[in-house]
């Protein structure tokens, strides 16, 4: 960086720093555990047996920061440490599937709060009985993109249904998909005349305003057909904004995938996400068993995954990824 003309690219300059900065965390990272060790052994020698408990209690810290360092370098793709946009969406089988897409909704937002990232529901449709038509979530957070893609997919439920009066056992679909939040200075061409707009009165809560006013906005991107709507906030300005983020995401992702096509052969091991191709399985009856069909990671306590505790999957999902590459 001391050298002469180092700073007349400066965009190159940026990237030189970034990576620099980047390298040093990992430096950084890596002689902070090593010493912890160096001083775990240590004091190995030193403690009894009184005060094993102890050193057992240090040992799983450490365990869990080396788990920690290795998950992050699982997430070295070039869209991992961005935002990410979520949106759920119910399969066939209405009230049903609605309400399982509202339990997924449940649980992300507790991982969210979890790993301590920031998540905001900025579109949200409710089901006409219970559950949610759809949803968006934005999620803030290092890595939250590359911990979240591994959620890309059909996720399934089997449970005994509570809206059924004869307590059958009932097979519900909803699928999750996970897109990288665009930064704002990366250009994604939308052109007007590409656009279209329509306004629409929002339901849900809001007050007069919402019954009143057009305030929902639904924008159709015409040449690839994709289509984002936003309802949630009661003025129709933050909510075309919310949607023009959420088209700007899913271009991004659209165009990145389209690139990826022709560069190479679609693999035999590339699945789409559509129905019938879950990812995994949550089975409330006969027995409790959440199993990803990707990774054959698995647990009983359903109930714990619920309630947010998703890391087991995702980590066995990236260290897949890891093996395949």
């Amino acid at each position: 960086m001391a050298e002469p003309g180092f700073w007349d690219d400066p965009q190159r300059a940026q990237e030189v720093v970034s990576e620099l900065k980047e390298h040093k965390e990992w430096v950084e990272a890596f002689e902070e555990l090593e010493g912890k060790c160096r001083d775990l052994e240590e004091l190995a020698k030193l403690v009894d047996e009184e005060d094993a408990g102890e050193l057992e209690g240090e040992l799983r810290a450490l365990e869990e920061e080396i788990r920690s360092l290795e998950l992050r370098r699982m997430l070295s793709g070039e869209d991992d440490p961005k935002d990410a946009l979520l949106t759920i969406h119910p399969g066939a089988g209405g009230t049903e599937s609605m309400d399982w897409a509202e339990m997924l909704l449940r649980m992300y937002v507790r991982w969210i709060e979890r790993k301590g990232f920031r998540g905001e529901v900025i579109d949200l449709q409710p089901g006409e009985e219970a559950g949610i038509k759809s949803a968006t979530v934005e999620v803030k957070g290092p890595y939250a993109y590359g911990h979240l893609k591994a959620e890309s997919g059909v996720h399934r439920l089997v449970r005994i249904s509570p809206f059924d009066a004869n307590h059958r056992r009932h097979t519900s679909f909803a699928a999750v998909f996970v897109y990288p939040e665009v930064d704002e200075d990366l250009k994604v061409e939308i052109r007007p005349e590409d656009v279209e707009v329509d306004t629409f009165h929002a339901s849900g809560p809001g007050g007069q305003n919402v019954n009143k006013v057009e305030t929902g906005v639904r924008i159709t991107h015409i040449p690839t057909g994709i289509t984002v709507q936003c309802q949630s906030e009661r003025s129709q300005y933050q909510n075309r904004m919310n949607a023009m983020k959420m088209l700007k995401a899913r271009l991004y992702q659209y165009y990145k995938e389209q690139e990826q096509k022709k560069r190479e052969e679609l693999e035999s091991s590339k699945k789409r996400i559509e129905w019938g191709n879950q990812i995994r399985s949550y089975v409330l009856h006969p027995y409790k068993l959440v199993k990803d069909l990707r990774t054959g990671a698995e647990t009983s306590d359903v109930e714990r995954v619920l309630d947010g505790d998703i890391d087991q999957f995702i980590r066995a999902y990236l260290s897949s990824q890891v093996g395949e590459k």
